[in-house]
């Protein structure tokens, strides 16, 4: 694979001012040479940018600026060339078809990225965060990325793969000289390895749920029964008309969501079809749909009519819904509307039935009357998911899955030690642990698992 010159365009497809199509490989100099006849590109200095024209035979396709990296010091530390020309899509694939056509094939998803990885200048780790960063889409989620990119999660579990890696040596020694009956690793001094290591996996497996807020956002279901105010609410919150806003009950039939950032932290708000029983079969759907979303939702915040003199109904509806990891927020709305004491009232009703915690707020959407308490409320969530003492936090499913397998071997490391197990038995075990703490940098991988996390990757990267 690393023999072929590869190209693909790294920009956006559609019009602009710029577009840039990369070359990588050992002739990649020599494939561009072809069509850029006005300098000897082998002679040129690496991080160099030359001004020219790129050609097919005779016909000069555009005005280009060359930019050359000699290998090793480029991004897959291969020879590579970036060739910026006049953003039309047209342009782009007349120069890439050319290239085609001068020795060079097109670029897998990922490819560049892989080779960056194959040849060492990455780890596996580093080079999932690439994907995030050009993913992200919120600040803590760039930052997280960003972390990530610099080596972050590769650093926190380095140092504790080499120490255990010293013991494996050990313990392999120990069965070159099974027949003396000797010990060269100290157990005891082992098993506080072990501990030491049982610590920061567990730290970096509970930063999951806050990575996992960070990367995908907060899932937020806004329920109530019809009328409630549930899509003047969405409304209010993201500023624009996005819902149907209706006294008619019953308006919204389907679930609407949208994406909402506070403090840098992205929420997916779903406005849902109002929850009560209908002979509407349309309507029965969006119903069905509304609690399907509650299901798999962080967060629920469930809006009643302050005017409501019954709330038995409302009452009956957040029990059905309750769960012991869904947040629940109770917002008693329209209070333009009605009397303090009448809401104040409502809050009492829901404060002696609900046994769960739920934070209550009373708000007008159309007044805009106490809609930043619940922003301030969905953002104090994502706040306190965090691990304060933790820097690196783990957003990857596979990093997490990784992190669980290397959990359990260090525990039955420290088992078999604890019930003395033969030696034999104990390097198996830390060879396991070894290779599951592997899996996230790289260090142990095989073609399927690369396979799958670069045919994720956009081409050009």
């Amino acid at each position: 694979m690393n023999n072929d010159t590869i190209c693909a365009l790294a920009t956006a497809n559609g019009v602009g001012a710029l577009g840039i199509i990369r070359v990588s490989g050992v002739e990649a100099l020599a494939v561009v040479q072809k069509s850029f006849p006005g300098k000897n590109l082998s002679k040129q200095k690496s991080h160099t940018i030359h001004y020219g024209y790129f050609m097919d035979g005779e016909e000069a396709i555009d005005e280009v600026m060359l930019s050359i990296f000699l290998a090793p010091k480029s991004f897959t530390t291969e020879n590579s060339v970036e060739i910026a020309f006049h953003g039309s899509p047209h342009i782009g694939k007349r120069i890439l078809e050319t290239l085609i056509k001068n020795g060079a094939r097109m670029a897998k998803a990922g490819e560049f990225t892989l080779r960056a990885f194959i040849n060492g200048r990455i780890d596996l780790s580093q080079a999932e965060a690439i994907a995030d960063v050009i993913a992200s889409e919120n600040e803590a989620s760039r930052k997280v990325a960003i972390n990530q990119l610099k080596g972050g999660i590769t650093n926190e579990i380095s140092f504790l793969r080499t120490d255990l890696l010293n013991f494996v040596s050990l313990i392999e020694l120990e069965l070159d000289f099974a027949e003396e009956d000797v010990e060269f690793a100290d157990r005891s001094a082992l098993v506080g390895l072990l501990n030491k290591i049982e610590v920061k996996l567990n730290s970096l497996i509970e930063s999951f749920q806050y990575g996992n807020a960070i990367k995908n956002g907060t899932a937020v279901a806004i329920i109530g029964k019809p009328n409630a105010g549930k899509s003047t609410l969405l409304n209010a919150l993201l500023k624009e008309e996005r819902a149907i806003v209706s006294n008619i009950a019953g308006t919204t039939r389907d679930t609407i969501e949208e994406v909402l950032h506070i403090k840098g932290h992205a929420f997916r708000l779903i406005d849902t079809a109002g929850l009560r029983e209908t002979v509407d079969e349309i309507e029965a759907i969006g119903v069905k749909k509304a609690k399907e979303k509650v299901e798999n939702a962080n967060i629920l915040v469930y809006l009643a009519d302050a005017a409501t003199e019954d709330f038995s109904e409302d009452i009956e509806m957040i029990k059905s819904l309750q769960r012991d990891d869904l947040k629940l927020i109770i917002c008693a709305t329209k209070i333009d509307e009605v009397s303090p004491a009448t809401y104040e009232k409502a809050e009492d009703v829901f404060r002696n039935v609900i046994s769960q915690e739920f934070d209550f707020i009373k708000i007008s959407a159309v007044e805009n009357q106490n809609i930043q308490d619940l922003k301030n409320e969905l953002s104090s969530y994502v706040e306190q998911l965090k691990a304060s003492e933790n820097n690196v936090v783990i957003t990857n499913q596979r990093h997490f899955e990784a992190l669980q397998k290397s959990l359990e071997a260090v525990q039955k490391v420290k088992e078999a030690i604890t019930f003395q197990i033969s030696t034999e038995l104990l390097a198996y075990e830390l060879r396991n642990a070894l290779e599951h703490l592997g899996e996230i940098s790289g260090e142990v991988t095989n073609d399927e698992v690369l396979g799958n996390i670069f045919s994720k990757f956009c081409i050009g990267k």
